[in-house]
């Protein structure tokens, strides 16, 4: 029996470690930085080892084993797939934990050191493979999430394989030991015999639980079995009126009656095989585990876990049981809903740690209404007290938002790599060429949420999706339809055919990409750098020129949207003259890439027969009815009777005839300084940062009143991101010299109130100095800001103010188009209001 003890000691590490830890723990005072979030390691009820004659040898080997346990936690996968977003989020929330601990200086000198424990739980031998096991293994390190001790550590408490521990015949001898203890036995029932009792007790309406005759059987008659060649299980002999209760981290307290609701259950099976809660109860143990946080479909593994524990001695771990993670139909998440494994969103270019902030707020947050978190920041704010008993609900749409913040922290070169090595993955003859990886990250940084988009966007800019009018999409084909289209299309046609249109040159294309420092054009309002051929500028100059060839009519969006249309094949996107130069670069280059690239001599081959499935009435816009045919109509239908007519919706930006909205330079801006003005009663005084810099490159802020006094005070203002008009002519407002406007919202006037005012909410993650843009309005196509002599001569604010209004959300709009940011929509409280 010596070597029986020897094995369960080796197994459990020692009982009165952990006892006397959890008692010493319970009485020090916690004062260092994660003492109290890290409570909950500490706060199992121990189950004292009785001091009877039959374990008396068993607590003589654990009572010299120390007085000091630290935190451990430990992820166990099965490999039997790939690891999917509900196992990662709960190696994440070990993990976190873990690294606490690990910081924890009290911890420190502990006889097994904090950490992280990977256990690979392999014993499903028709399911678990090798493959397997080392996909979840990539996975975790892509993840970061790496461990102190796992398959690959070499420690006195190892393997950790459950394969591998089974070869050490630890589980069979702990069974033997728990036999001789009378808290288990051989049970000889077949499958028939098991069938039946089942069948019986769901006709009688009963729980349904082994009941079996050898739970008391004498030796002579198991010896007997044996001796006949009967095959056993060994069963845990579940005590009579036993009631496992823990105190759940997460769903609180929860109780099991266990004598009718699991009743005798399998140790190991007939062919010596351990069952999986048995290997799980006995390698806590031995691991020295003392915090398990799992999702909750485990809850119900729990009373068995514990009845093994409670008859080994050992003490139990605090159990912390994580709400399931929902698709959006509110079922489980699954492979239905779309990507649910961590190589799959590698594949989709997720960056490791958005994959890590968006799973921690699968069920957790911190108090605040802050979303996005550092690796570290998680560490310093995870606390198990905070995650929630209610299903989380997994959005891909909020995860690509949190990559997306993540990207904008990066600096250009790491997004490059990112990018480069999504180009390697999907066009293997593109991969070396770190140039084109460069231009492709530039032209689709702005809107890029993921590394992929980038390829993504590349692919689409290559191609040229036009083939005919009736394949055309719904937008494209109501564009068309109004008749200004084919005559930009076939003005382009001639135009290459004699050699006028410009077109980009590949040598000379850094300069679209590329300011003069070299730092690339992100925005695509920012100008090019100009050279001996600057296409940008050839292009606008041609572009203006051809507008009015054309006639009138065709100008704004009634021009550049087809425009648009016949050069690229899609409605939308990035800069034109860019698109056109990166078809150009990799043509020339002949990169090869796995997927069509049309340049421009075969744009205009298919532009060709295009145009001619245009049916004809549509290869024209409707002619304007003269002013006088106008009035004398104008009459007539005054004079005729009233019928009522239900207007068509119409979209105001269609109908739109004022100045082009992108005349405004509308940037986002930052208030350092705000002071009450010492003679206005009505003005503030504002130093804002609009993103400019003086000679030297230091931050060069402007100075701007306005008449806000009577709803802000100073201090409120301070530190506040605002809408500023940048164009308007600097001028003295009371001896205060004033250059721009900060852009509120206001209330309409109703019943004699006085009506409110608002300053424009920008998001948080808006950069200083970007320009705002707008949908469905190309600040590029239709020119640069107007200079500032200029917008107040030709008085252009004061005709875009009555298109400026807020919607009946609050957000602020130009012919029902939002004001948008790199980051977002900005907003107000104050709707169906003014925007000035």
């Amino acid at each position: 029996m010596s070597k029986l003890y020897s094995m369960a000691a080796y197994i459990l590490l020692g009982r009165s470690i952990l006892t006397s830890a959890f008692t010493s723990t319970s009485t020090r005072t916690q004062t260092s930085k994660f003492g109290n979030r890290l409570r909950h390691v500490y706060s199992a009820a121990p189950t004292d080892v009785k001091s009877s004659s039959s374990n008396s040898k068993l607590a003589d080997l654990f009572k010299n084993r120390g007085d000091k346990v630290a935190p451990r936690l430990r992820f166990a996968p099965s490999p039997t797939g790939s690891l999917h977003v509900g196992g990662a989020r709960t190696a994440l929330y070990n993990w976190l934990l873990a690294q606490q601990a690990k910081l924890e200086p009290s911890n420190q000198g502990a006889v097994l050191q904090p950490g992280f424990v990977l256990r690979v739980e392999d014993t499903d031998q028709a399911r678990s493979t090798k493959e397997s096991e080392e996909s979840v293994l990539a996975d975790l390190k892509w993840l970061g999430l790496i461990w102190e001790e796992g398959p690959d550590s070499e420690t006195n408490i190892g393997p950790y394989r459950q394969s591998e521990r089974m070869l050490t015949g630890l589980y069979q001898e702990l069974a033997d030991y728990l036999i001789s203890e009378g808290k288990a036995y051989k049970c000889f029932l077949t499958n028939e015999e098991l069938d039946a009792m089942k069948a019986a007790q769901e006709v009688d309406g009963s729980n349904v639980r082994t009941e079996s005759p050898w739970r008391e059987a004498s030796e002579e008659d198991v010896q007997k079995a044996i001796d006949e060649g009967k095959e056993y299980t060994i069963r845990f002999k579940v005590p009579a009126n036993s009631r496992v209760v823990i105190n759940d981290a997460v769903r609180g307290t929860v109780s099991w009656d266990a004598e009718k609701t699991v009743g005798d259950f399998v140790l190991l099976r007939s062919n010596g095989m351990p069952v999986y809660n048995y290997c799980v109860a006995v390698d806590d143990a031995n691991m020295g585990i003392t915090t398990v946080i799992r999702a909750e479909e485990h809850l119900t593994n729990t009373v068995r876990q514990v009845l093994i524990l409670d008859a080994l001695g050992a003490t139990r771990p605090t159990y912390a049981h994580c709400s399931l993670i929902l698709g959006q139909d509110k079922q489980k998440l699954s492979k239905r809903h779309g990507a649910t494994s961590c190589t799959q969103f590698k594949e989709d270019g997720f960056l490791p740690d958005a994959m890590i902030n968006y799973l921690s707020l699968l069920g957790w947050n911190d108090g605040t209404d802050n979303e996005i978190f550092t690796r570290d920041e998680l560490i310093e704010a995870f606390e198990l007290d905070r995650v929630v008993k209610s299903p989380a609900v997994f959005d891909e749409d909020k995860l690509r938002w949190i990559n997306a913040q993540h990207l904008k922290r990066l600096e250009m070169s790491e997004v490059v790599t990112y990018v480069q090595e999504a180009l390697s993955s999907r066009h293997s003859g593109a991969g070396d060429d770190l140039k084109l990886a460069e231009l492709i990250t530039i032209l689709a940084r702005q809107f890029m949420d993921t590394t992929v988009a980038p390829v993504e966007n590349m692919e689409k800019v290559l191609g040229y999706g036009l083939t005919s009018f009736d394949n055309l999409s719904e937008d494209a084909k109501e564009m068309v339809s109004k008749g200004y289209f084919y005559n930009v299309a076939k003005g382009l046609i001639e135009s290459f055919e004699k050699n006028e249109l410009p077109l980009p040159n590949a040598q000379t294309i850094d300069r679209l990409f590329y300011d003069k420092d070299s730092v690339p054009i992100i925005e695509d309002s920012e100008s090019s750098n100009a050279g001996a051929y600057d296409f940008a500028e050839a292009y606008k100059v041609h572009m203006k020129q051809f507008s009015k060839d054309l006639g009138k009519g065709f100008k704004g969006q009634k021009f550049f949207h087809p425009l648009r249309l016949a050069l690229t094949g899609e409605m939308s996107g990035q800069d034109v003259t860019k698109q056109l130069a990166l078809v150009e670069y990799i043509t020339s280059k002949n990169i090869e890439v796995n997927c069509d690239v049309v340049p421009m001599n075969s744009r205009i081959e298919t532009l060709k027969s295009f145009i001619e499935t245009i049916p004809e009435d549509l290869r024209a816009p409707p002619k304007e009815e003269p002013k006088q045919a106008k009035k004398e109509s104008e009459k007539s239908v005054q004079s005729a009777p009233v019928e009522l007519v239900v207007a068509a919706p119409t979209d105001p930006l269609e109908s739109y005839e004022g100045p082009s909205v992108a005349a405004l330079d509308i940037r986002v801006g930052e208030v350092k300084e705000c002071k009450n003005h010492e003679e206005a009663d009505r003005l503030l005084c504002e130093v804002v940062d609009v993103g400019e810099v003086d000679e030297d490159g230091n931050p060069k802020y402007r100075n701007i009143a306005s008449g806000l006094r009577e709803y802000y005070n100073p201090e409120d203002i301070v530190g506040r991101k605002v809408l500023v008009l940048c164009n308007l002519k600097a001028r003295k407002l009371v001896g205060f010299p004033s250059h721009g406007m900060l852009l509120c919202a206001s209330s309409k006037e109703e019943n004699g109130e006085k009506s409110n005012v608002q300053l424009i909410s920008v998001p948080s993650d808006a950069k200083i100095g970007e320009r705002i843009t707008i949908p469905d309005v190309n600040f590029e196509e239709e020119g640069m800001p107007m200079a500032e002599n200029k917008i107040g001569k030709k008085k252009i604010l004061e005709k875009l103010l009555p298109s400026l209004k807020t919607s009946k959300y609050g957000v602020p709009e130009f012919c029902e188009r939002p004001f948008m940011t790199s980051a977002g929509v900005c907003t107000t409280s104050i709707n169906d209001g003014t925007v000035g």
